[in-house]
C-alpha cells in the first residue's frame, strides 16, 4: 500500500515513486508564483535500484506516491553469478535470490550478513553488515 504526500512535502532524503520507480529525493525547489498562481516544485530524484537521475516539475498541490520500503537482514548462502546472491532472511528463514547493488559486486561472499530492501515487492541487497 502506498501513501500519498503533496509535492511540497517531498523533502531531501524522502523516498517517492517517479514513473513507477522508487527514488530518493535529492532536492526540491519550490517556487511561488503570482497572485492567483500555484506553487511549482522542481524535484530531482535518484533511482534506488537503477541509480538514474530523474527531474520533473509538478504543481505544489499535486499528490506524489510514497512506496513502502522495508529493510531486512539476511545471510548469504551462495553467490549466483556476479550480480545475484541466494540469501536467507534472518527473521522468517525464507530463502530468496536477490540482485545486489553495483558497488557491492566482489565484496559479498558466502556466510556474509547483508541488509536487503523490499521496495513494493522488488528486493535488492543494499549493504554488507
Amino acid at each position: 500500500m502506498v501513501k500519498l504526500i503533496s509535492a511540497t512535502e517531498a523533502r531531501s532524503g524522502a523516498t517517492i515513486l517517479v514513473e513507477g520507480v522508487a527514488c530518493v529525493v535529492r532536492s526540491n525547489d519550490i517556487s511561488k508564483t503570482g497572485k492567483h498562481g500555484h506553487a511549482k516544485c522542481r524535484i530531482e530524484a535518484i533511482g534506488i535500484i537503477d541509480g538514474k537521475k530523474r527531474v520533473f516539475v509538478t504543481g505544489g498541490h499535486e499528490r506524489i506516491e510514497v512506496p513502502n520500503v522495508s529493510k531486512n537482514k539476511a545471510q548469504v548462502l551462495n553467490m549466483v553469478g556476479d550480480d545475484k546472491a541466494s540469501i536467507m532472511d534472518l527473521e522468517s528463514y525464507e530463502t530468496i535470490e536477490v540482485p545486489m547493488m553495483e558497488d557491492l559486486k566482489g565484496q559479498v561472499a558466502g556466510e556474509d550478513q547483508v541488509e536487503y530492501w523490499d521496495i513494493e515487492g522488488v528486493k535488492i541487497i543494499k549493504r554488507k553488515l
